[in-house]
């Protein structure tokens, strides 16, 4: 017999498996039974608006019966060695998700990636954090499993018309993803754990047949009047398939570059742009938990999630917290040189004593008229020269333009600076001045002055901004048919994930990747 249950229990109780069995045992009236009796929770969430912490947890309980499997997916993919061929550029979670799927239905899945395998890859996230060296092909956002690699790794996402959220997650559990992410409501891995579990996806495709080309940027399309053949690379290699998809990331300008040329239709598209907020992370939770000091053994670090309408030049546009990540660090995530570009990232126990998020405000292209003269490359030229302001401000280097809290918002140069997580280090700059467009930094600070009536303690000097955050999302689309997700004039193209314009995250990017890859194979499989 099988029943489910709902419980409001303590932080104590909810994450000490044998207090919580008690508990359920107590709620059922089944104490002392000789019954057999598997319990296991379902879904798990924290309740922090009172003043005492709760957990509501969901639970399943199985008496004299087997548990039902928690996930049916598995690593046994059919082999697919002398299938058709489907190409796949860029291997971050659309383009893994995307190989798979491919596999699934049929077809060879051939990935190519600019970047370097997740294990050789850190030597260069080595590099740029210690001697301040970006390398173009390999770093933070390029390079297998994409900018999600080493990242919080958060799995939680809106966008549940885009597919099979639960899906996409089981798969994650079948390479090595701990279960807890098909019970937490705000699921994350961490980027601890993260390297390897991209690797085991690798690994699947390779033993179905599939190929992954590492260090192979692809530089060219083949094209036949309007329809997409194949790819050509840099060492003039040509690979042809049945269809094309396109997961290269928010950050592949070249490629961008690249379609224009070959005047494969683009837009210009809205985006954020702001900075990384860091606070120590003991003062999120005060704020956050309600406690006077520590936040004890059992809760996790605290977030948070923040938005506010600010009004300028008569024009309103939101700001709002992006990527928050708990207990981490804040990274640098440039991806050429003399360009300066931050990021946050969690290890799986969110740890560390400092809490960052960015805190961007929307950029519509109404907003950067000077830039209209890129046509739909006009908000990445202004993305691009945002991104070399912070880095001549930071002195040419990597090291970050930053500013206190409060300094930023009453347009006053800060002193001296907090510790942080940033390991290149951090040099204080007027960031309105010197970084920050006007009307970002005047919304910024607008927000800032909100989010501290929300959060009583978060407008302090004892937080820091540093810049910039502006990876948020891709400034460019790359449109597709609703129905078919292929291009609208280019046949066999199949836009894809974050850089095509059409997902925001690891889990949305992978459903959109499962997504193009059915409708690839659905018309051309």
């Amino acid at each position: 017999m099988k029943k489910e249950i709902q419980l409001r229990l303590s932080p104590e109780v909810a994450f000490d498996s044998e207090k919580f069995e008690l508990e359920v045992k107590k709620s059922l009236g089944i104490q002392g039974t000789s019954d057999r009796i598997v319990i296991r929770q379902a879904k798990r969430s924290i309740d922090a608006r009172g003043k005492h912490v709760k957990i509501n947890v969901s639970s399943e309980v199985f008496i004299n019966e087997d548990p039902s499997p928690r996930i049916t997916a598995d690593k046994d993919y059919k082999n697919v060695s002398n299938s058709e061929p489907v190409i796949i550029v860029g291997a971050g979670p659309a383009g893994l998700f995307a190989a798979l799927r491919c596999i699934e239905l049929g077809a060879r899945a051939i990935v190519i990636e600019r970047g370097k395998d997740v294990r050789t890859r850190r030597r260069d996230l080595a590099a740029i954090n210690k001697d301040h060296i970006v390398n173009p092909e390999s770093n933070y956002c390029f390079g297998e499993g994409g900018a999600g690699t080493y990242s919080d790794g958060k799995l939680y996402t809106r966008s549940k018309k885009r597919g099979d959220v639960r899906r996409v997650l089981e798969i994650l559990v079948a390479h090595g993803a701990r279960e807890d992410i098909l019970v937490d409501a705000h699921p994350h891995i961490g980027t601890n754990k993260l390297p390897k579990l991209v690797a085991e996806l690798r690994q699947s495709i390779l033993d179905a047949g599939g190929e992954i080309l590492f260090n192979t940027k692809v530089t060219d399309f083949i094209l036949e009047g309007k329809e997409m053949k194949g790819v050509v690379t840099e060492e003039g290699e040509k690979i042809l398939g049945l269809g094309v998809v396109l997961a290269t990331g928010h950050s592949a300008r070249d490629i961008f570059l690249l379609l224009q040329k070959k005047s494969i239709l683009i837009e210009a598209k809205p985006f954020a742009l702001g900075v990384r907020v860091e606070h120590s992370q003991e003062l999120i939770d005060k704020i956050q938990y309600h406690c006077s000091g520590d936040r004890g053994a059992y809760l996790p670090a605290s977030s948070y999630a923040l938005v506010e309408q600010t009004m300028y030049d008569g024009k309103q546009r939101g700001v709002f917290s992006f990527c928050m990540c708990p207990g981490g660090f804040i990274v640098p995530a440039a991806t050429s040189p003399g360009e300066l570009v931050v990021n946050g990232m969690s290890p799986s126990r969110r740890d560390s004593q400092f809490a960052n998020s960015g805190i961007v405000a929307a950029v519509e292209l109404e907003d950067i008229p000077s830039y209209h003269q890129y046509g739909n490359l006009a908000a990445m030229m202004f993305q691009a020269d945002v991104e070399k302001a912070a880095w001549r401000a930071g002195g040419e280097t990597q090291v970050a333009p930053a500013q206190r809290l409060v300094d930023f918002v009453n347009g006053k140069n800060s002193n001296s600076l907090l510790e942080t997580s940033y390991q290149p280090g951090l040099r204080s700059v007027d960031m309105g001045q010197e970084v920050l467009p006007g009307f970002v930094a005047d919304r910024l600070r607008n927000a800032f002055k909100g989010f501290g009536k929300k959060m009583k303690g978060y407008l302090t000097n004892e937080a820091q901004i540093i810049g910039v955050e502006s990876r948020t999302s891709s400034p460019v689309r790359i449109p597709r048919e609703k129905e078919s997700f292929e291009h609208p004039v280019i046949r066999g193209l199949f836009p894809c994930g974050e850089g095509a314009g059409y997902a925001g995250g690891i889990v949305s990017a992978a459903m959109d990747g499962e997504r193009c890859a059915e409708k690839l194979m659905e018309k051309y499989g």
